[in-house]
């Protein structure tokens, strides 16, 4: 049954506007809870991540945001191709190819124009939406989240009591810190130096909107190359924090940029007729993960509980995957009165066993794995290992590509040895 509330005790608080917290926000509106979003910014704002896997489908359904998007100018996306540090094009993975549905064909957004739509579907669908609002603080009682202490715009703070808080306020979500509950990833120090251009080579047709890993030539990080709308590509460098950062005669980012696509066969011809239309921009070791998704009335959702890395563009299916989960445990739990750690956080297990299957398959890339190698040598996989580029995480199928995954690596490292201990014998000789 729907509680009762008032504008000063709604049934959830939603910190945060993105794509998690819209998510989160409007499927519980949808039962008919009352819920109030407080986002920090005024949209629309700039965020990066603007490449979507078709696993966003059934959320985005579920939202009735996909009418909007098919009307949209989003450029559609209907695959991923990786380019190796010498320049050579893989096949590229058709998503329809293996899943013959219309949630085959995703979009590549511009995220201030598509975290819009979402926060104002929200809106749309019942929710109190308030821009421009600072959470200073989460209320709790022990060790009960019991509220919220917002900023008043002309000084001094005023206090919003819920059911249940939900953080959905990115990497700088206030619970995370104040708890202590933060874990960097000890494998992916990595960092991201970006900006867009716009006349840069793009391919036809179907092609026109895939996603384009681009290894530099001695694997040391990757390129994205993510074709947006009104001719604009979006193109980053990823690479170790220390690599990209540290041990450099030059602090300057574009400097920095420069002597990396000079270190990129398969990027510089696409780019060598564009035109520079945005100013550089960095993240640093960004890869992180909450211990905990919830507590006594409090959830974490989106980049608030966790991020993984931007190879394979699991971040926007993360944040909606996540939102729709911990919506689907918090709806259960105001009717049934419980909004326990145990009954708000039941979704965590469910949710990390697939992000630990993406993060398995991000770490396989950093260690040298070989898509076009892999497929050739099984064949019969192709179609799990498209499933988890399409971001289908959450199904056991998926890991029967595990096993020959770790053989696969252990025959190319014994192939490296045994190169290397010619080329040695080969110079005492």
């Amino acid at each position: 049954m729907v509680s009762s509330s008032t504008a000063n005790h709604p049934n959830v608080i939603v910190i945060g506007g993105g794509p998690a917290g819209a998510t989160v926000s409007t499927l519980i509106a949808q039962k008919g809870y009352s819920v109030s979003l407080f986002e920090r910014e005024t949209f629309p704002r700039y965020h990066i991540g603007e490449s979507m896997i078709p696993e966003t489908f059934d959320v985005l359904d579920r939202l009735h945001v996909l009418p909007k998007l098919r009307t949209s100018h989003f450029v559609k996306k209907h695959s991923v191709q990786f380019v190796t540090g010498t320049g050579k094009l893989s096949e590229p993975f058709y998503f329809a190819d293996n899943k013959p549905h219309e949630s085959s064909q995703t979009w590549q957004v511009v995220r201030s124009e598509f975290d819009l739509m979402m926060l104002r579907n929200a809106s749309d669908h019942g929710v109190d939406v308030h821009e421009g609002a600072r959470v200073l603080d989460v209320i709790f009682d022990k060790d009960r989240a019991v509220g919220v202490k917002l900023a008043q715009p002309a000084g001094g703070s005023r206090e919003i009591f819920a059911d249940v808080v939900i953080d959905a306020a990115g990497q700088s979500g206030i619970l995370q810190d104040r708890l202590g509950l933060r874990e960097w990833d000890p494998v992916l120090k990595k960092a991201a130096l970006w900006t867009y251009w716009k006349g840069a080579y793009r391919d036809g047709g179907k092609d026109e909107g895939a996603t384009i890993v681009m290894q530099l030539d001695e694997k040391q990080g990757w390129f994205w190359y993510i074709p947006l709308h009104d001719d604009v590509l979006s193109v980053g460098v990823v690479a170790p924090h220390e690599y990209l950062f540290g041990n450099r005669a030059t602090k300057d980012h574009e400097r920095i940029y420069y002597e990396e696509v000079a270190r990129c066969p398969g990027l510089q011809p696409r780019i060598a007729n564009a035109t520079r239309a945005a100013p550089f921009r960095a993240a640093k070791e960004y890869s992180y993960r909450a211990r905990e998704v919830a507590g006594d009335g409090w959830v974490l959702v989106g980049d608030a509980y966790g991020f993984l890395d931007p190879l394979y563009s699991s971040g926007v299916l993360l944040a909606l995957r996540s939102g729709a989960m911990a919506a689907d445990c918090v709806c259960e739990g105001l009717a049934k009165g419980d909004t326990s750690a145990r009954q708000l956080g039941s979704w965590g297990p469910g949710f990390n066993k697939g992000m630990d299957r993406m993060r398995r398959l991000v770490c396989e890339f950093y260690d040298g794995f070989n898509f076009g190698g892999f497929v050739k040598k099984h064949p019969h996989l192709k179609g799990h290992l498209t499933d988890l580029l399409i971001g289908d995480l959450f199904t056991d199928a998926v890991d029967d590509v595990i096993a020959p995954m770790d053989a696969f690596r252990i025959e190319r490292q014994e192939a490296m040895q045994s190169n290397a201990s010619s080329e040695a014998a080969s110079i005492h000789r």
